[in-house]
């Protein structure tokens, strides 16, 4: 069974993205540990990919300096398995799926299962394509985190229907990264997905000021920030510790008051 139910326990769950081996795996390692003590009830851990088509130029830069110093799919399972050793808060990865592919996908879900991943969140498969790895993923115990988009709107129903873990609502159209307003009706939206599933539904790109949390977090369960956490590491690099629980203890207080 997966612990992701665990995240949605306390008020609205924060949760944060960042992508392995930027800037270094031993970094990652201390910085997903940061997030976690400054109150991130989820962490969502990027695998490096070289075409991250659904991310903005900050996580795509994110990417490119990972893969630069050869972050391998390995390498992000070693960071899994020392952060295991630390907590066991909710871990999902945030991957395209063609690393998966190559990596197989009967022996990556059998290690996500060894290491203790909850679940797995993969922008470019499409749900007619879901089936590929939902039964493996479930045979594992690990959840595939469906997204609905305010496109989906004829989608819902299916899309919500067979869902697991949590609901990761897109907040607007276009790639990832931090939008100066939140523009898409989110109270319909997410009203339309409760309709046919009781999953907690968390919302998604674009956050990143403790007023936009505020005003998600009165609407939804949980609120997912990646870019603003990914840039506070580009900025900060190997020193990024103080500034990301400073910024992460911010957010989770916003998204609850």
């Amino acid at each position: 069974m997966s612990k992701i139910a665990n995240a949605f326990e306390n008020g609205t769950a924060f949760i944060g993205f960042l992508t392995a081996g930027d800037p270094t795996i031993d970094k990652t390692v201390e910085y997903i540990l940061a997030m976690v003590d400054a109150g991130c009830d989820l962490v969502e851990i990027g695998i490096p990919f070289s075409d991250p088509m659904a991310e903005g130029v900050v996580i795509q830069d994110a990417n490119v300096r990972a893969l630069k110093h050869n972050t391998t799919t390995d390498d992000v399972f070693d960071i899994v398995r020392r952060v295991r050793e630390k907590t066991d808060v909710p871990l999902v990865f945030l991957t395209y799926i063609n690393p998966v592919f190559f990596y197989g996908y009967e022996k990556f879900f059998k290690k996500c299962a060894e290491l203790g991943i909850d679940g797995i969140i993969s922008p470019d498969l499409p749900y007619e394509e879901k089936g590929e790895i939902s039964q493996i993923a479930k045979s594992n115990g690990v959840d595939v985190i469906s997204l609905i988009a305010p496109t989906s709107s004829e989608r819902i129903k299916m899309i919500a229907g067979d869902a697991s873990g949590f609901i990761y609502v897109v907040s607007s159209l276009g790639v990832t990264g931090m939008r100066s307003e939140i523009k898409t009706d989110l109270n319909a939206i997410l009203a339309d997905i409760r309709e046919v599933t009781d999953l907690p539904l968390a919302v998604g790109f674009g956050i990143n000021t403790p007023e936009q949390a505020r005003e998600i977090g009165k609407i939804a369960d949980g609120v997912i920030v990646g870019s603003a956490i990914v840039k506070i590491i580009e900025q900060h690099g190997e020193d990024a510790t103080d500034a990301l629980k400073e910024y992460v203890s911010s957010m989770k207080k916003a998204s609850n008051e």
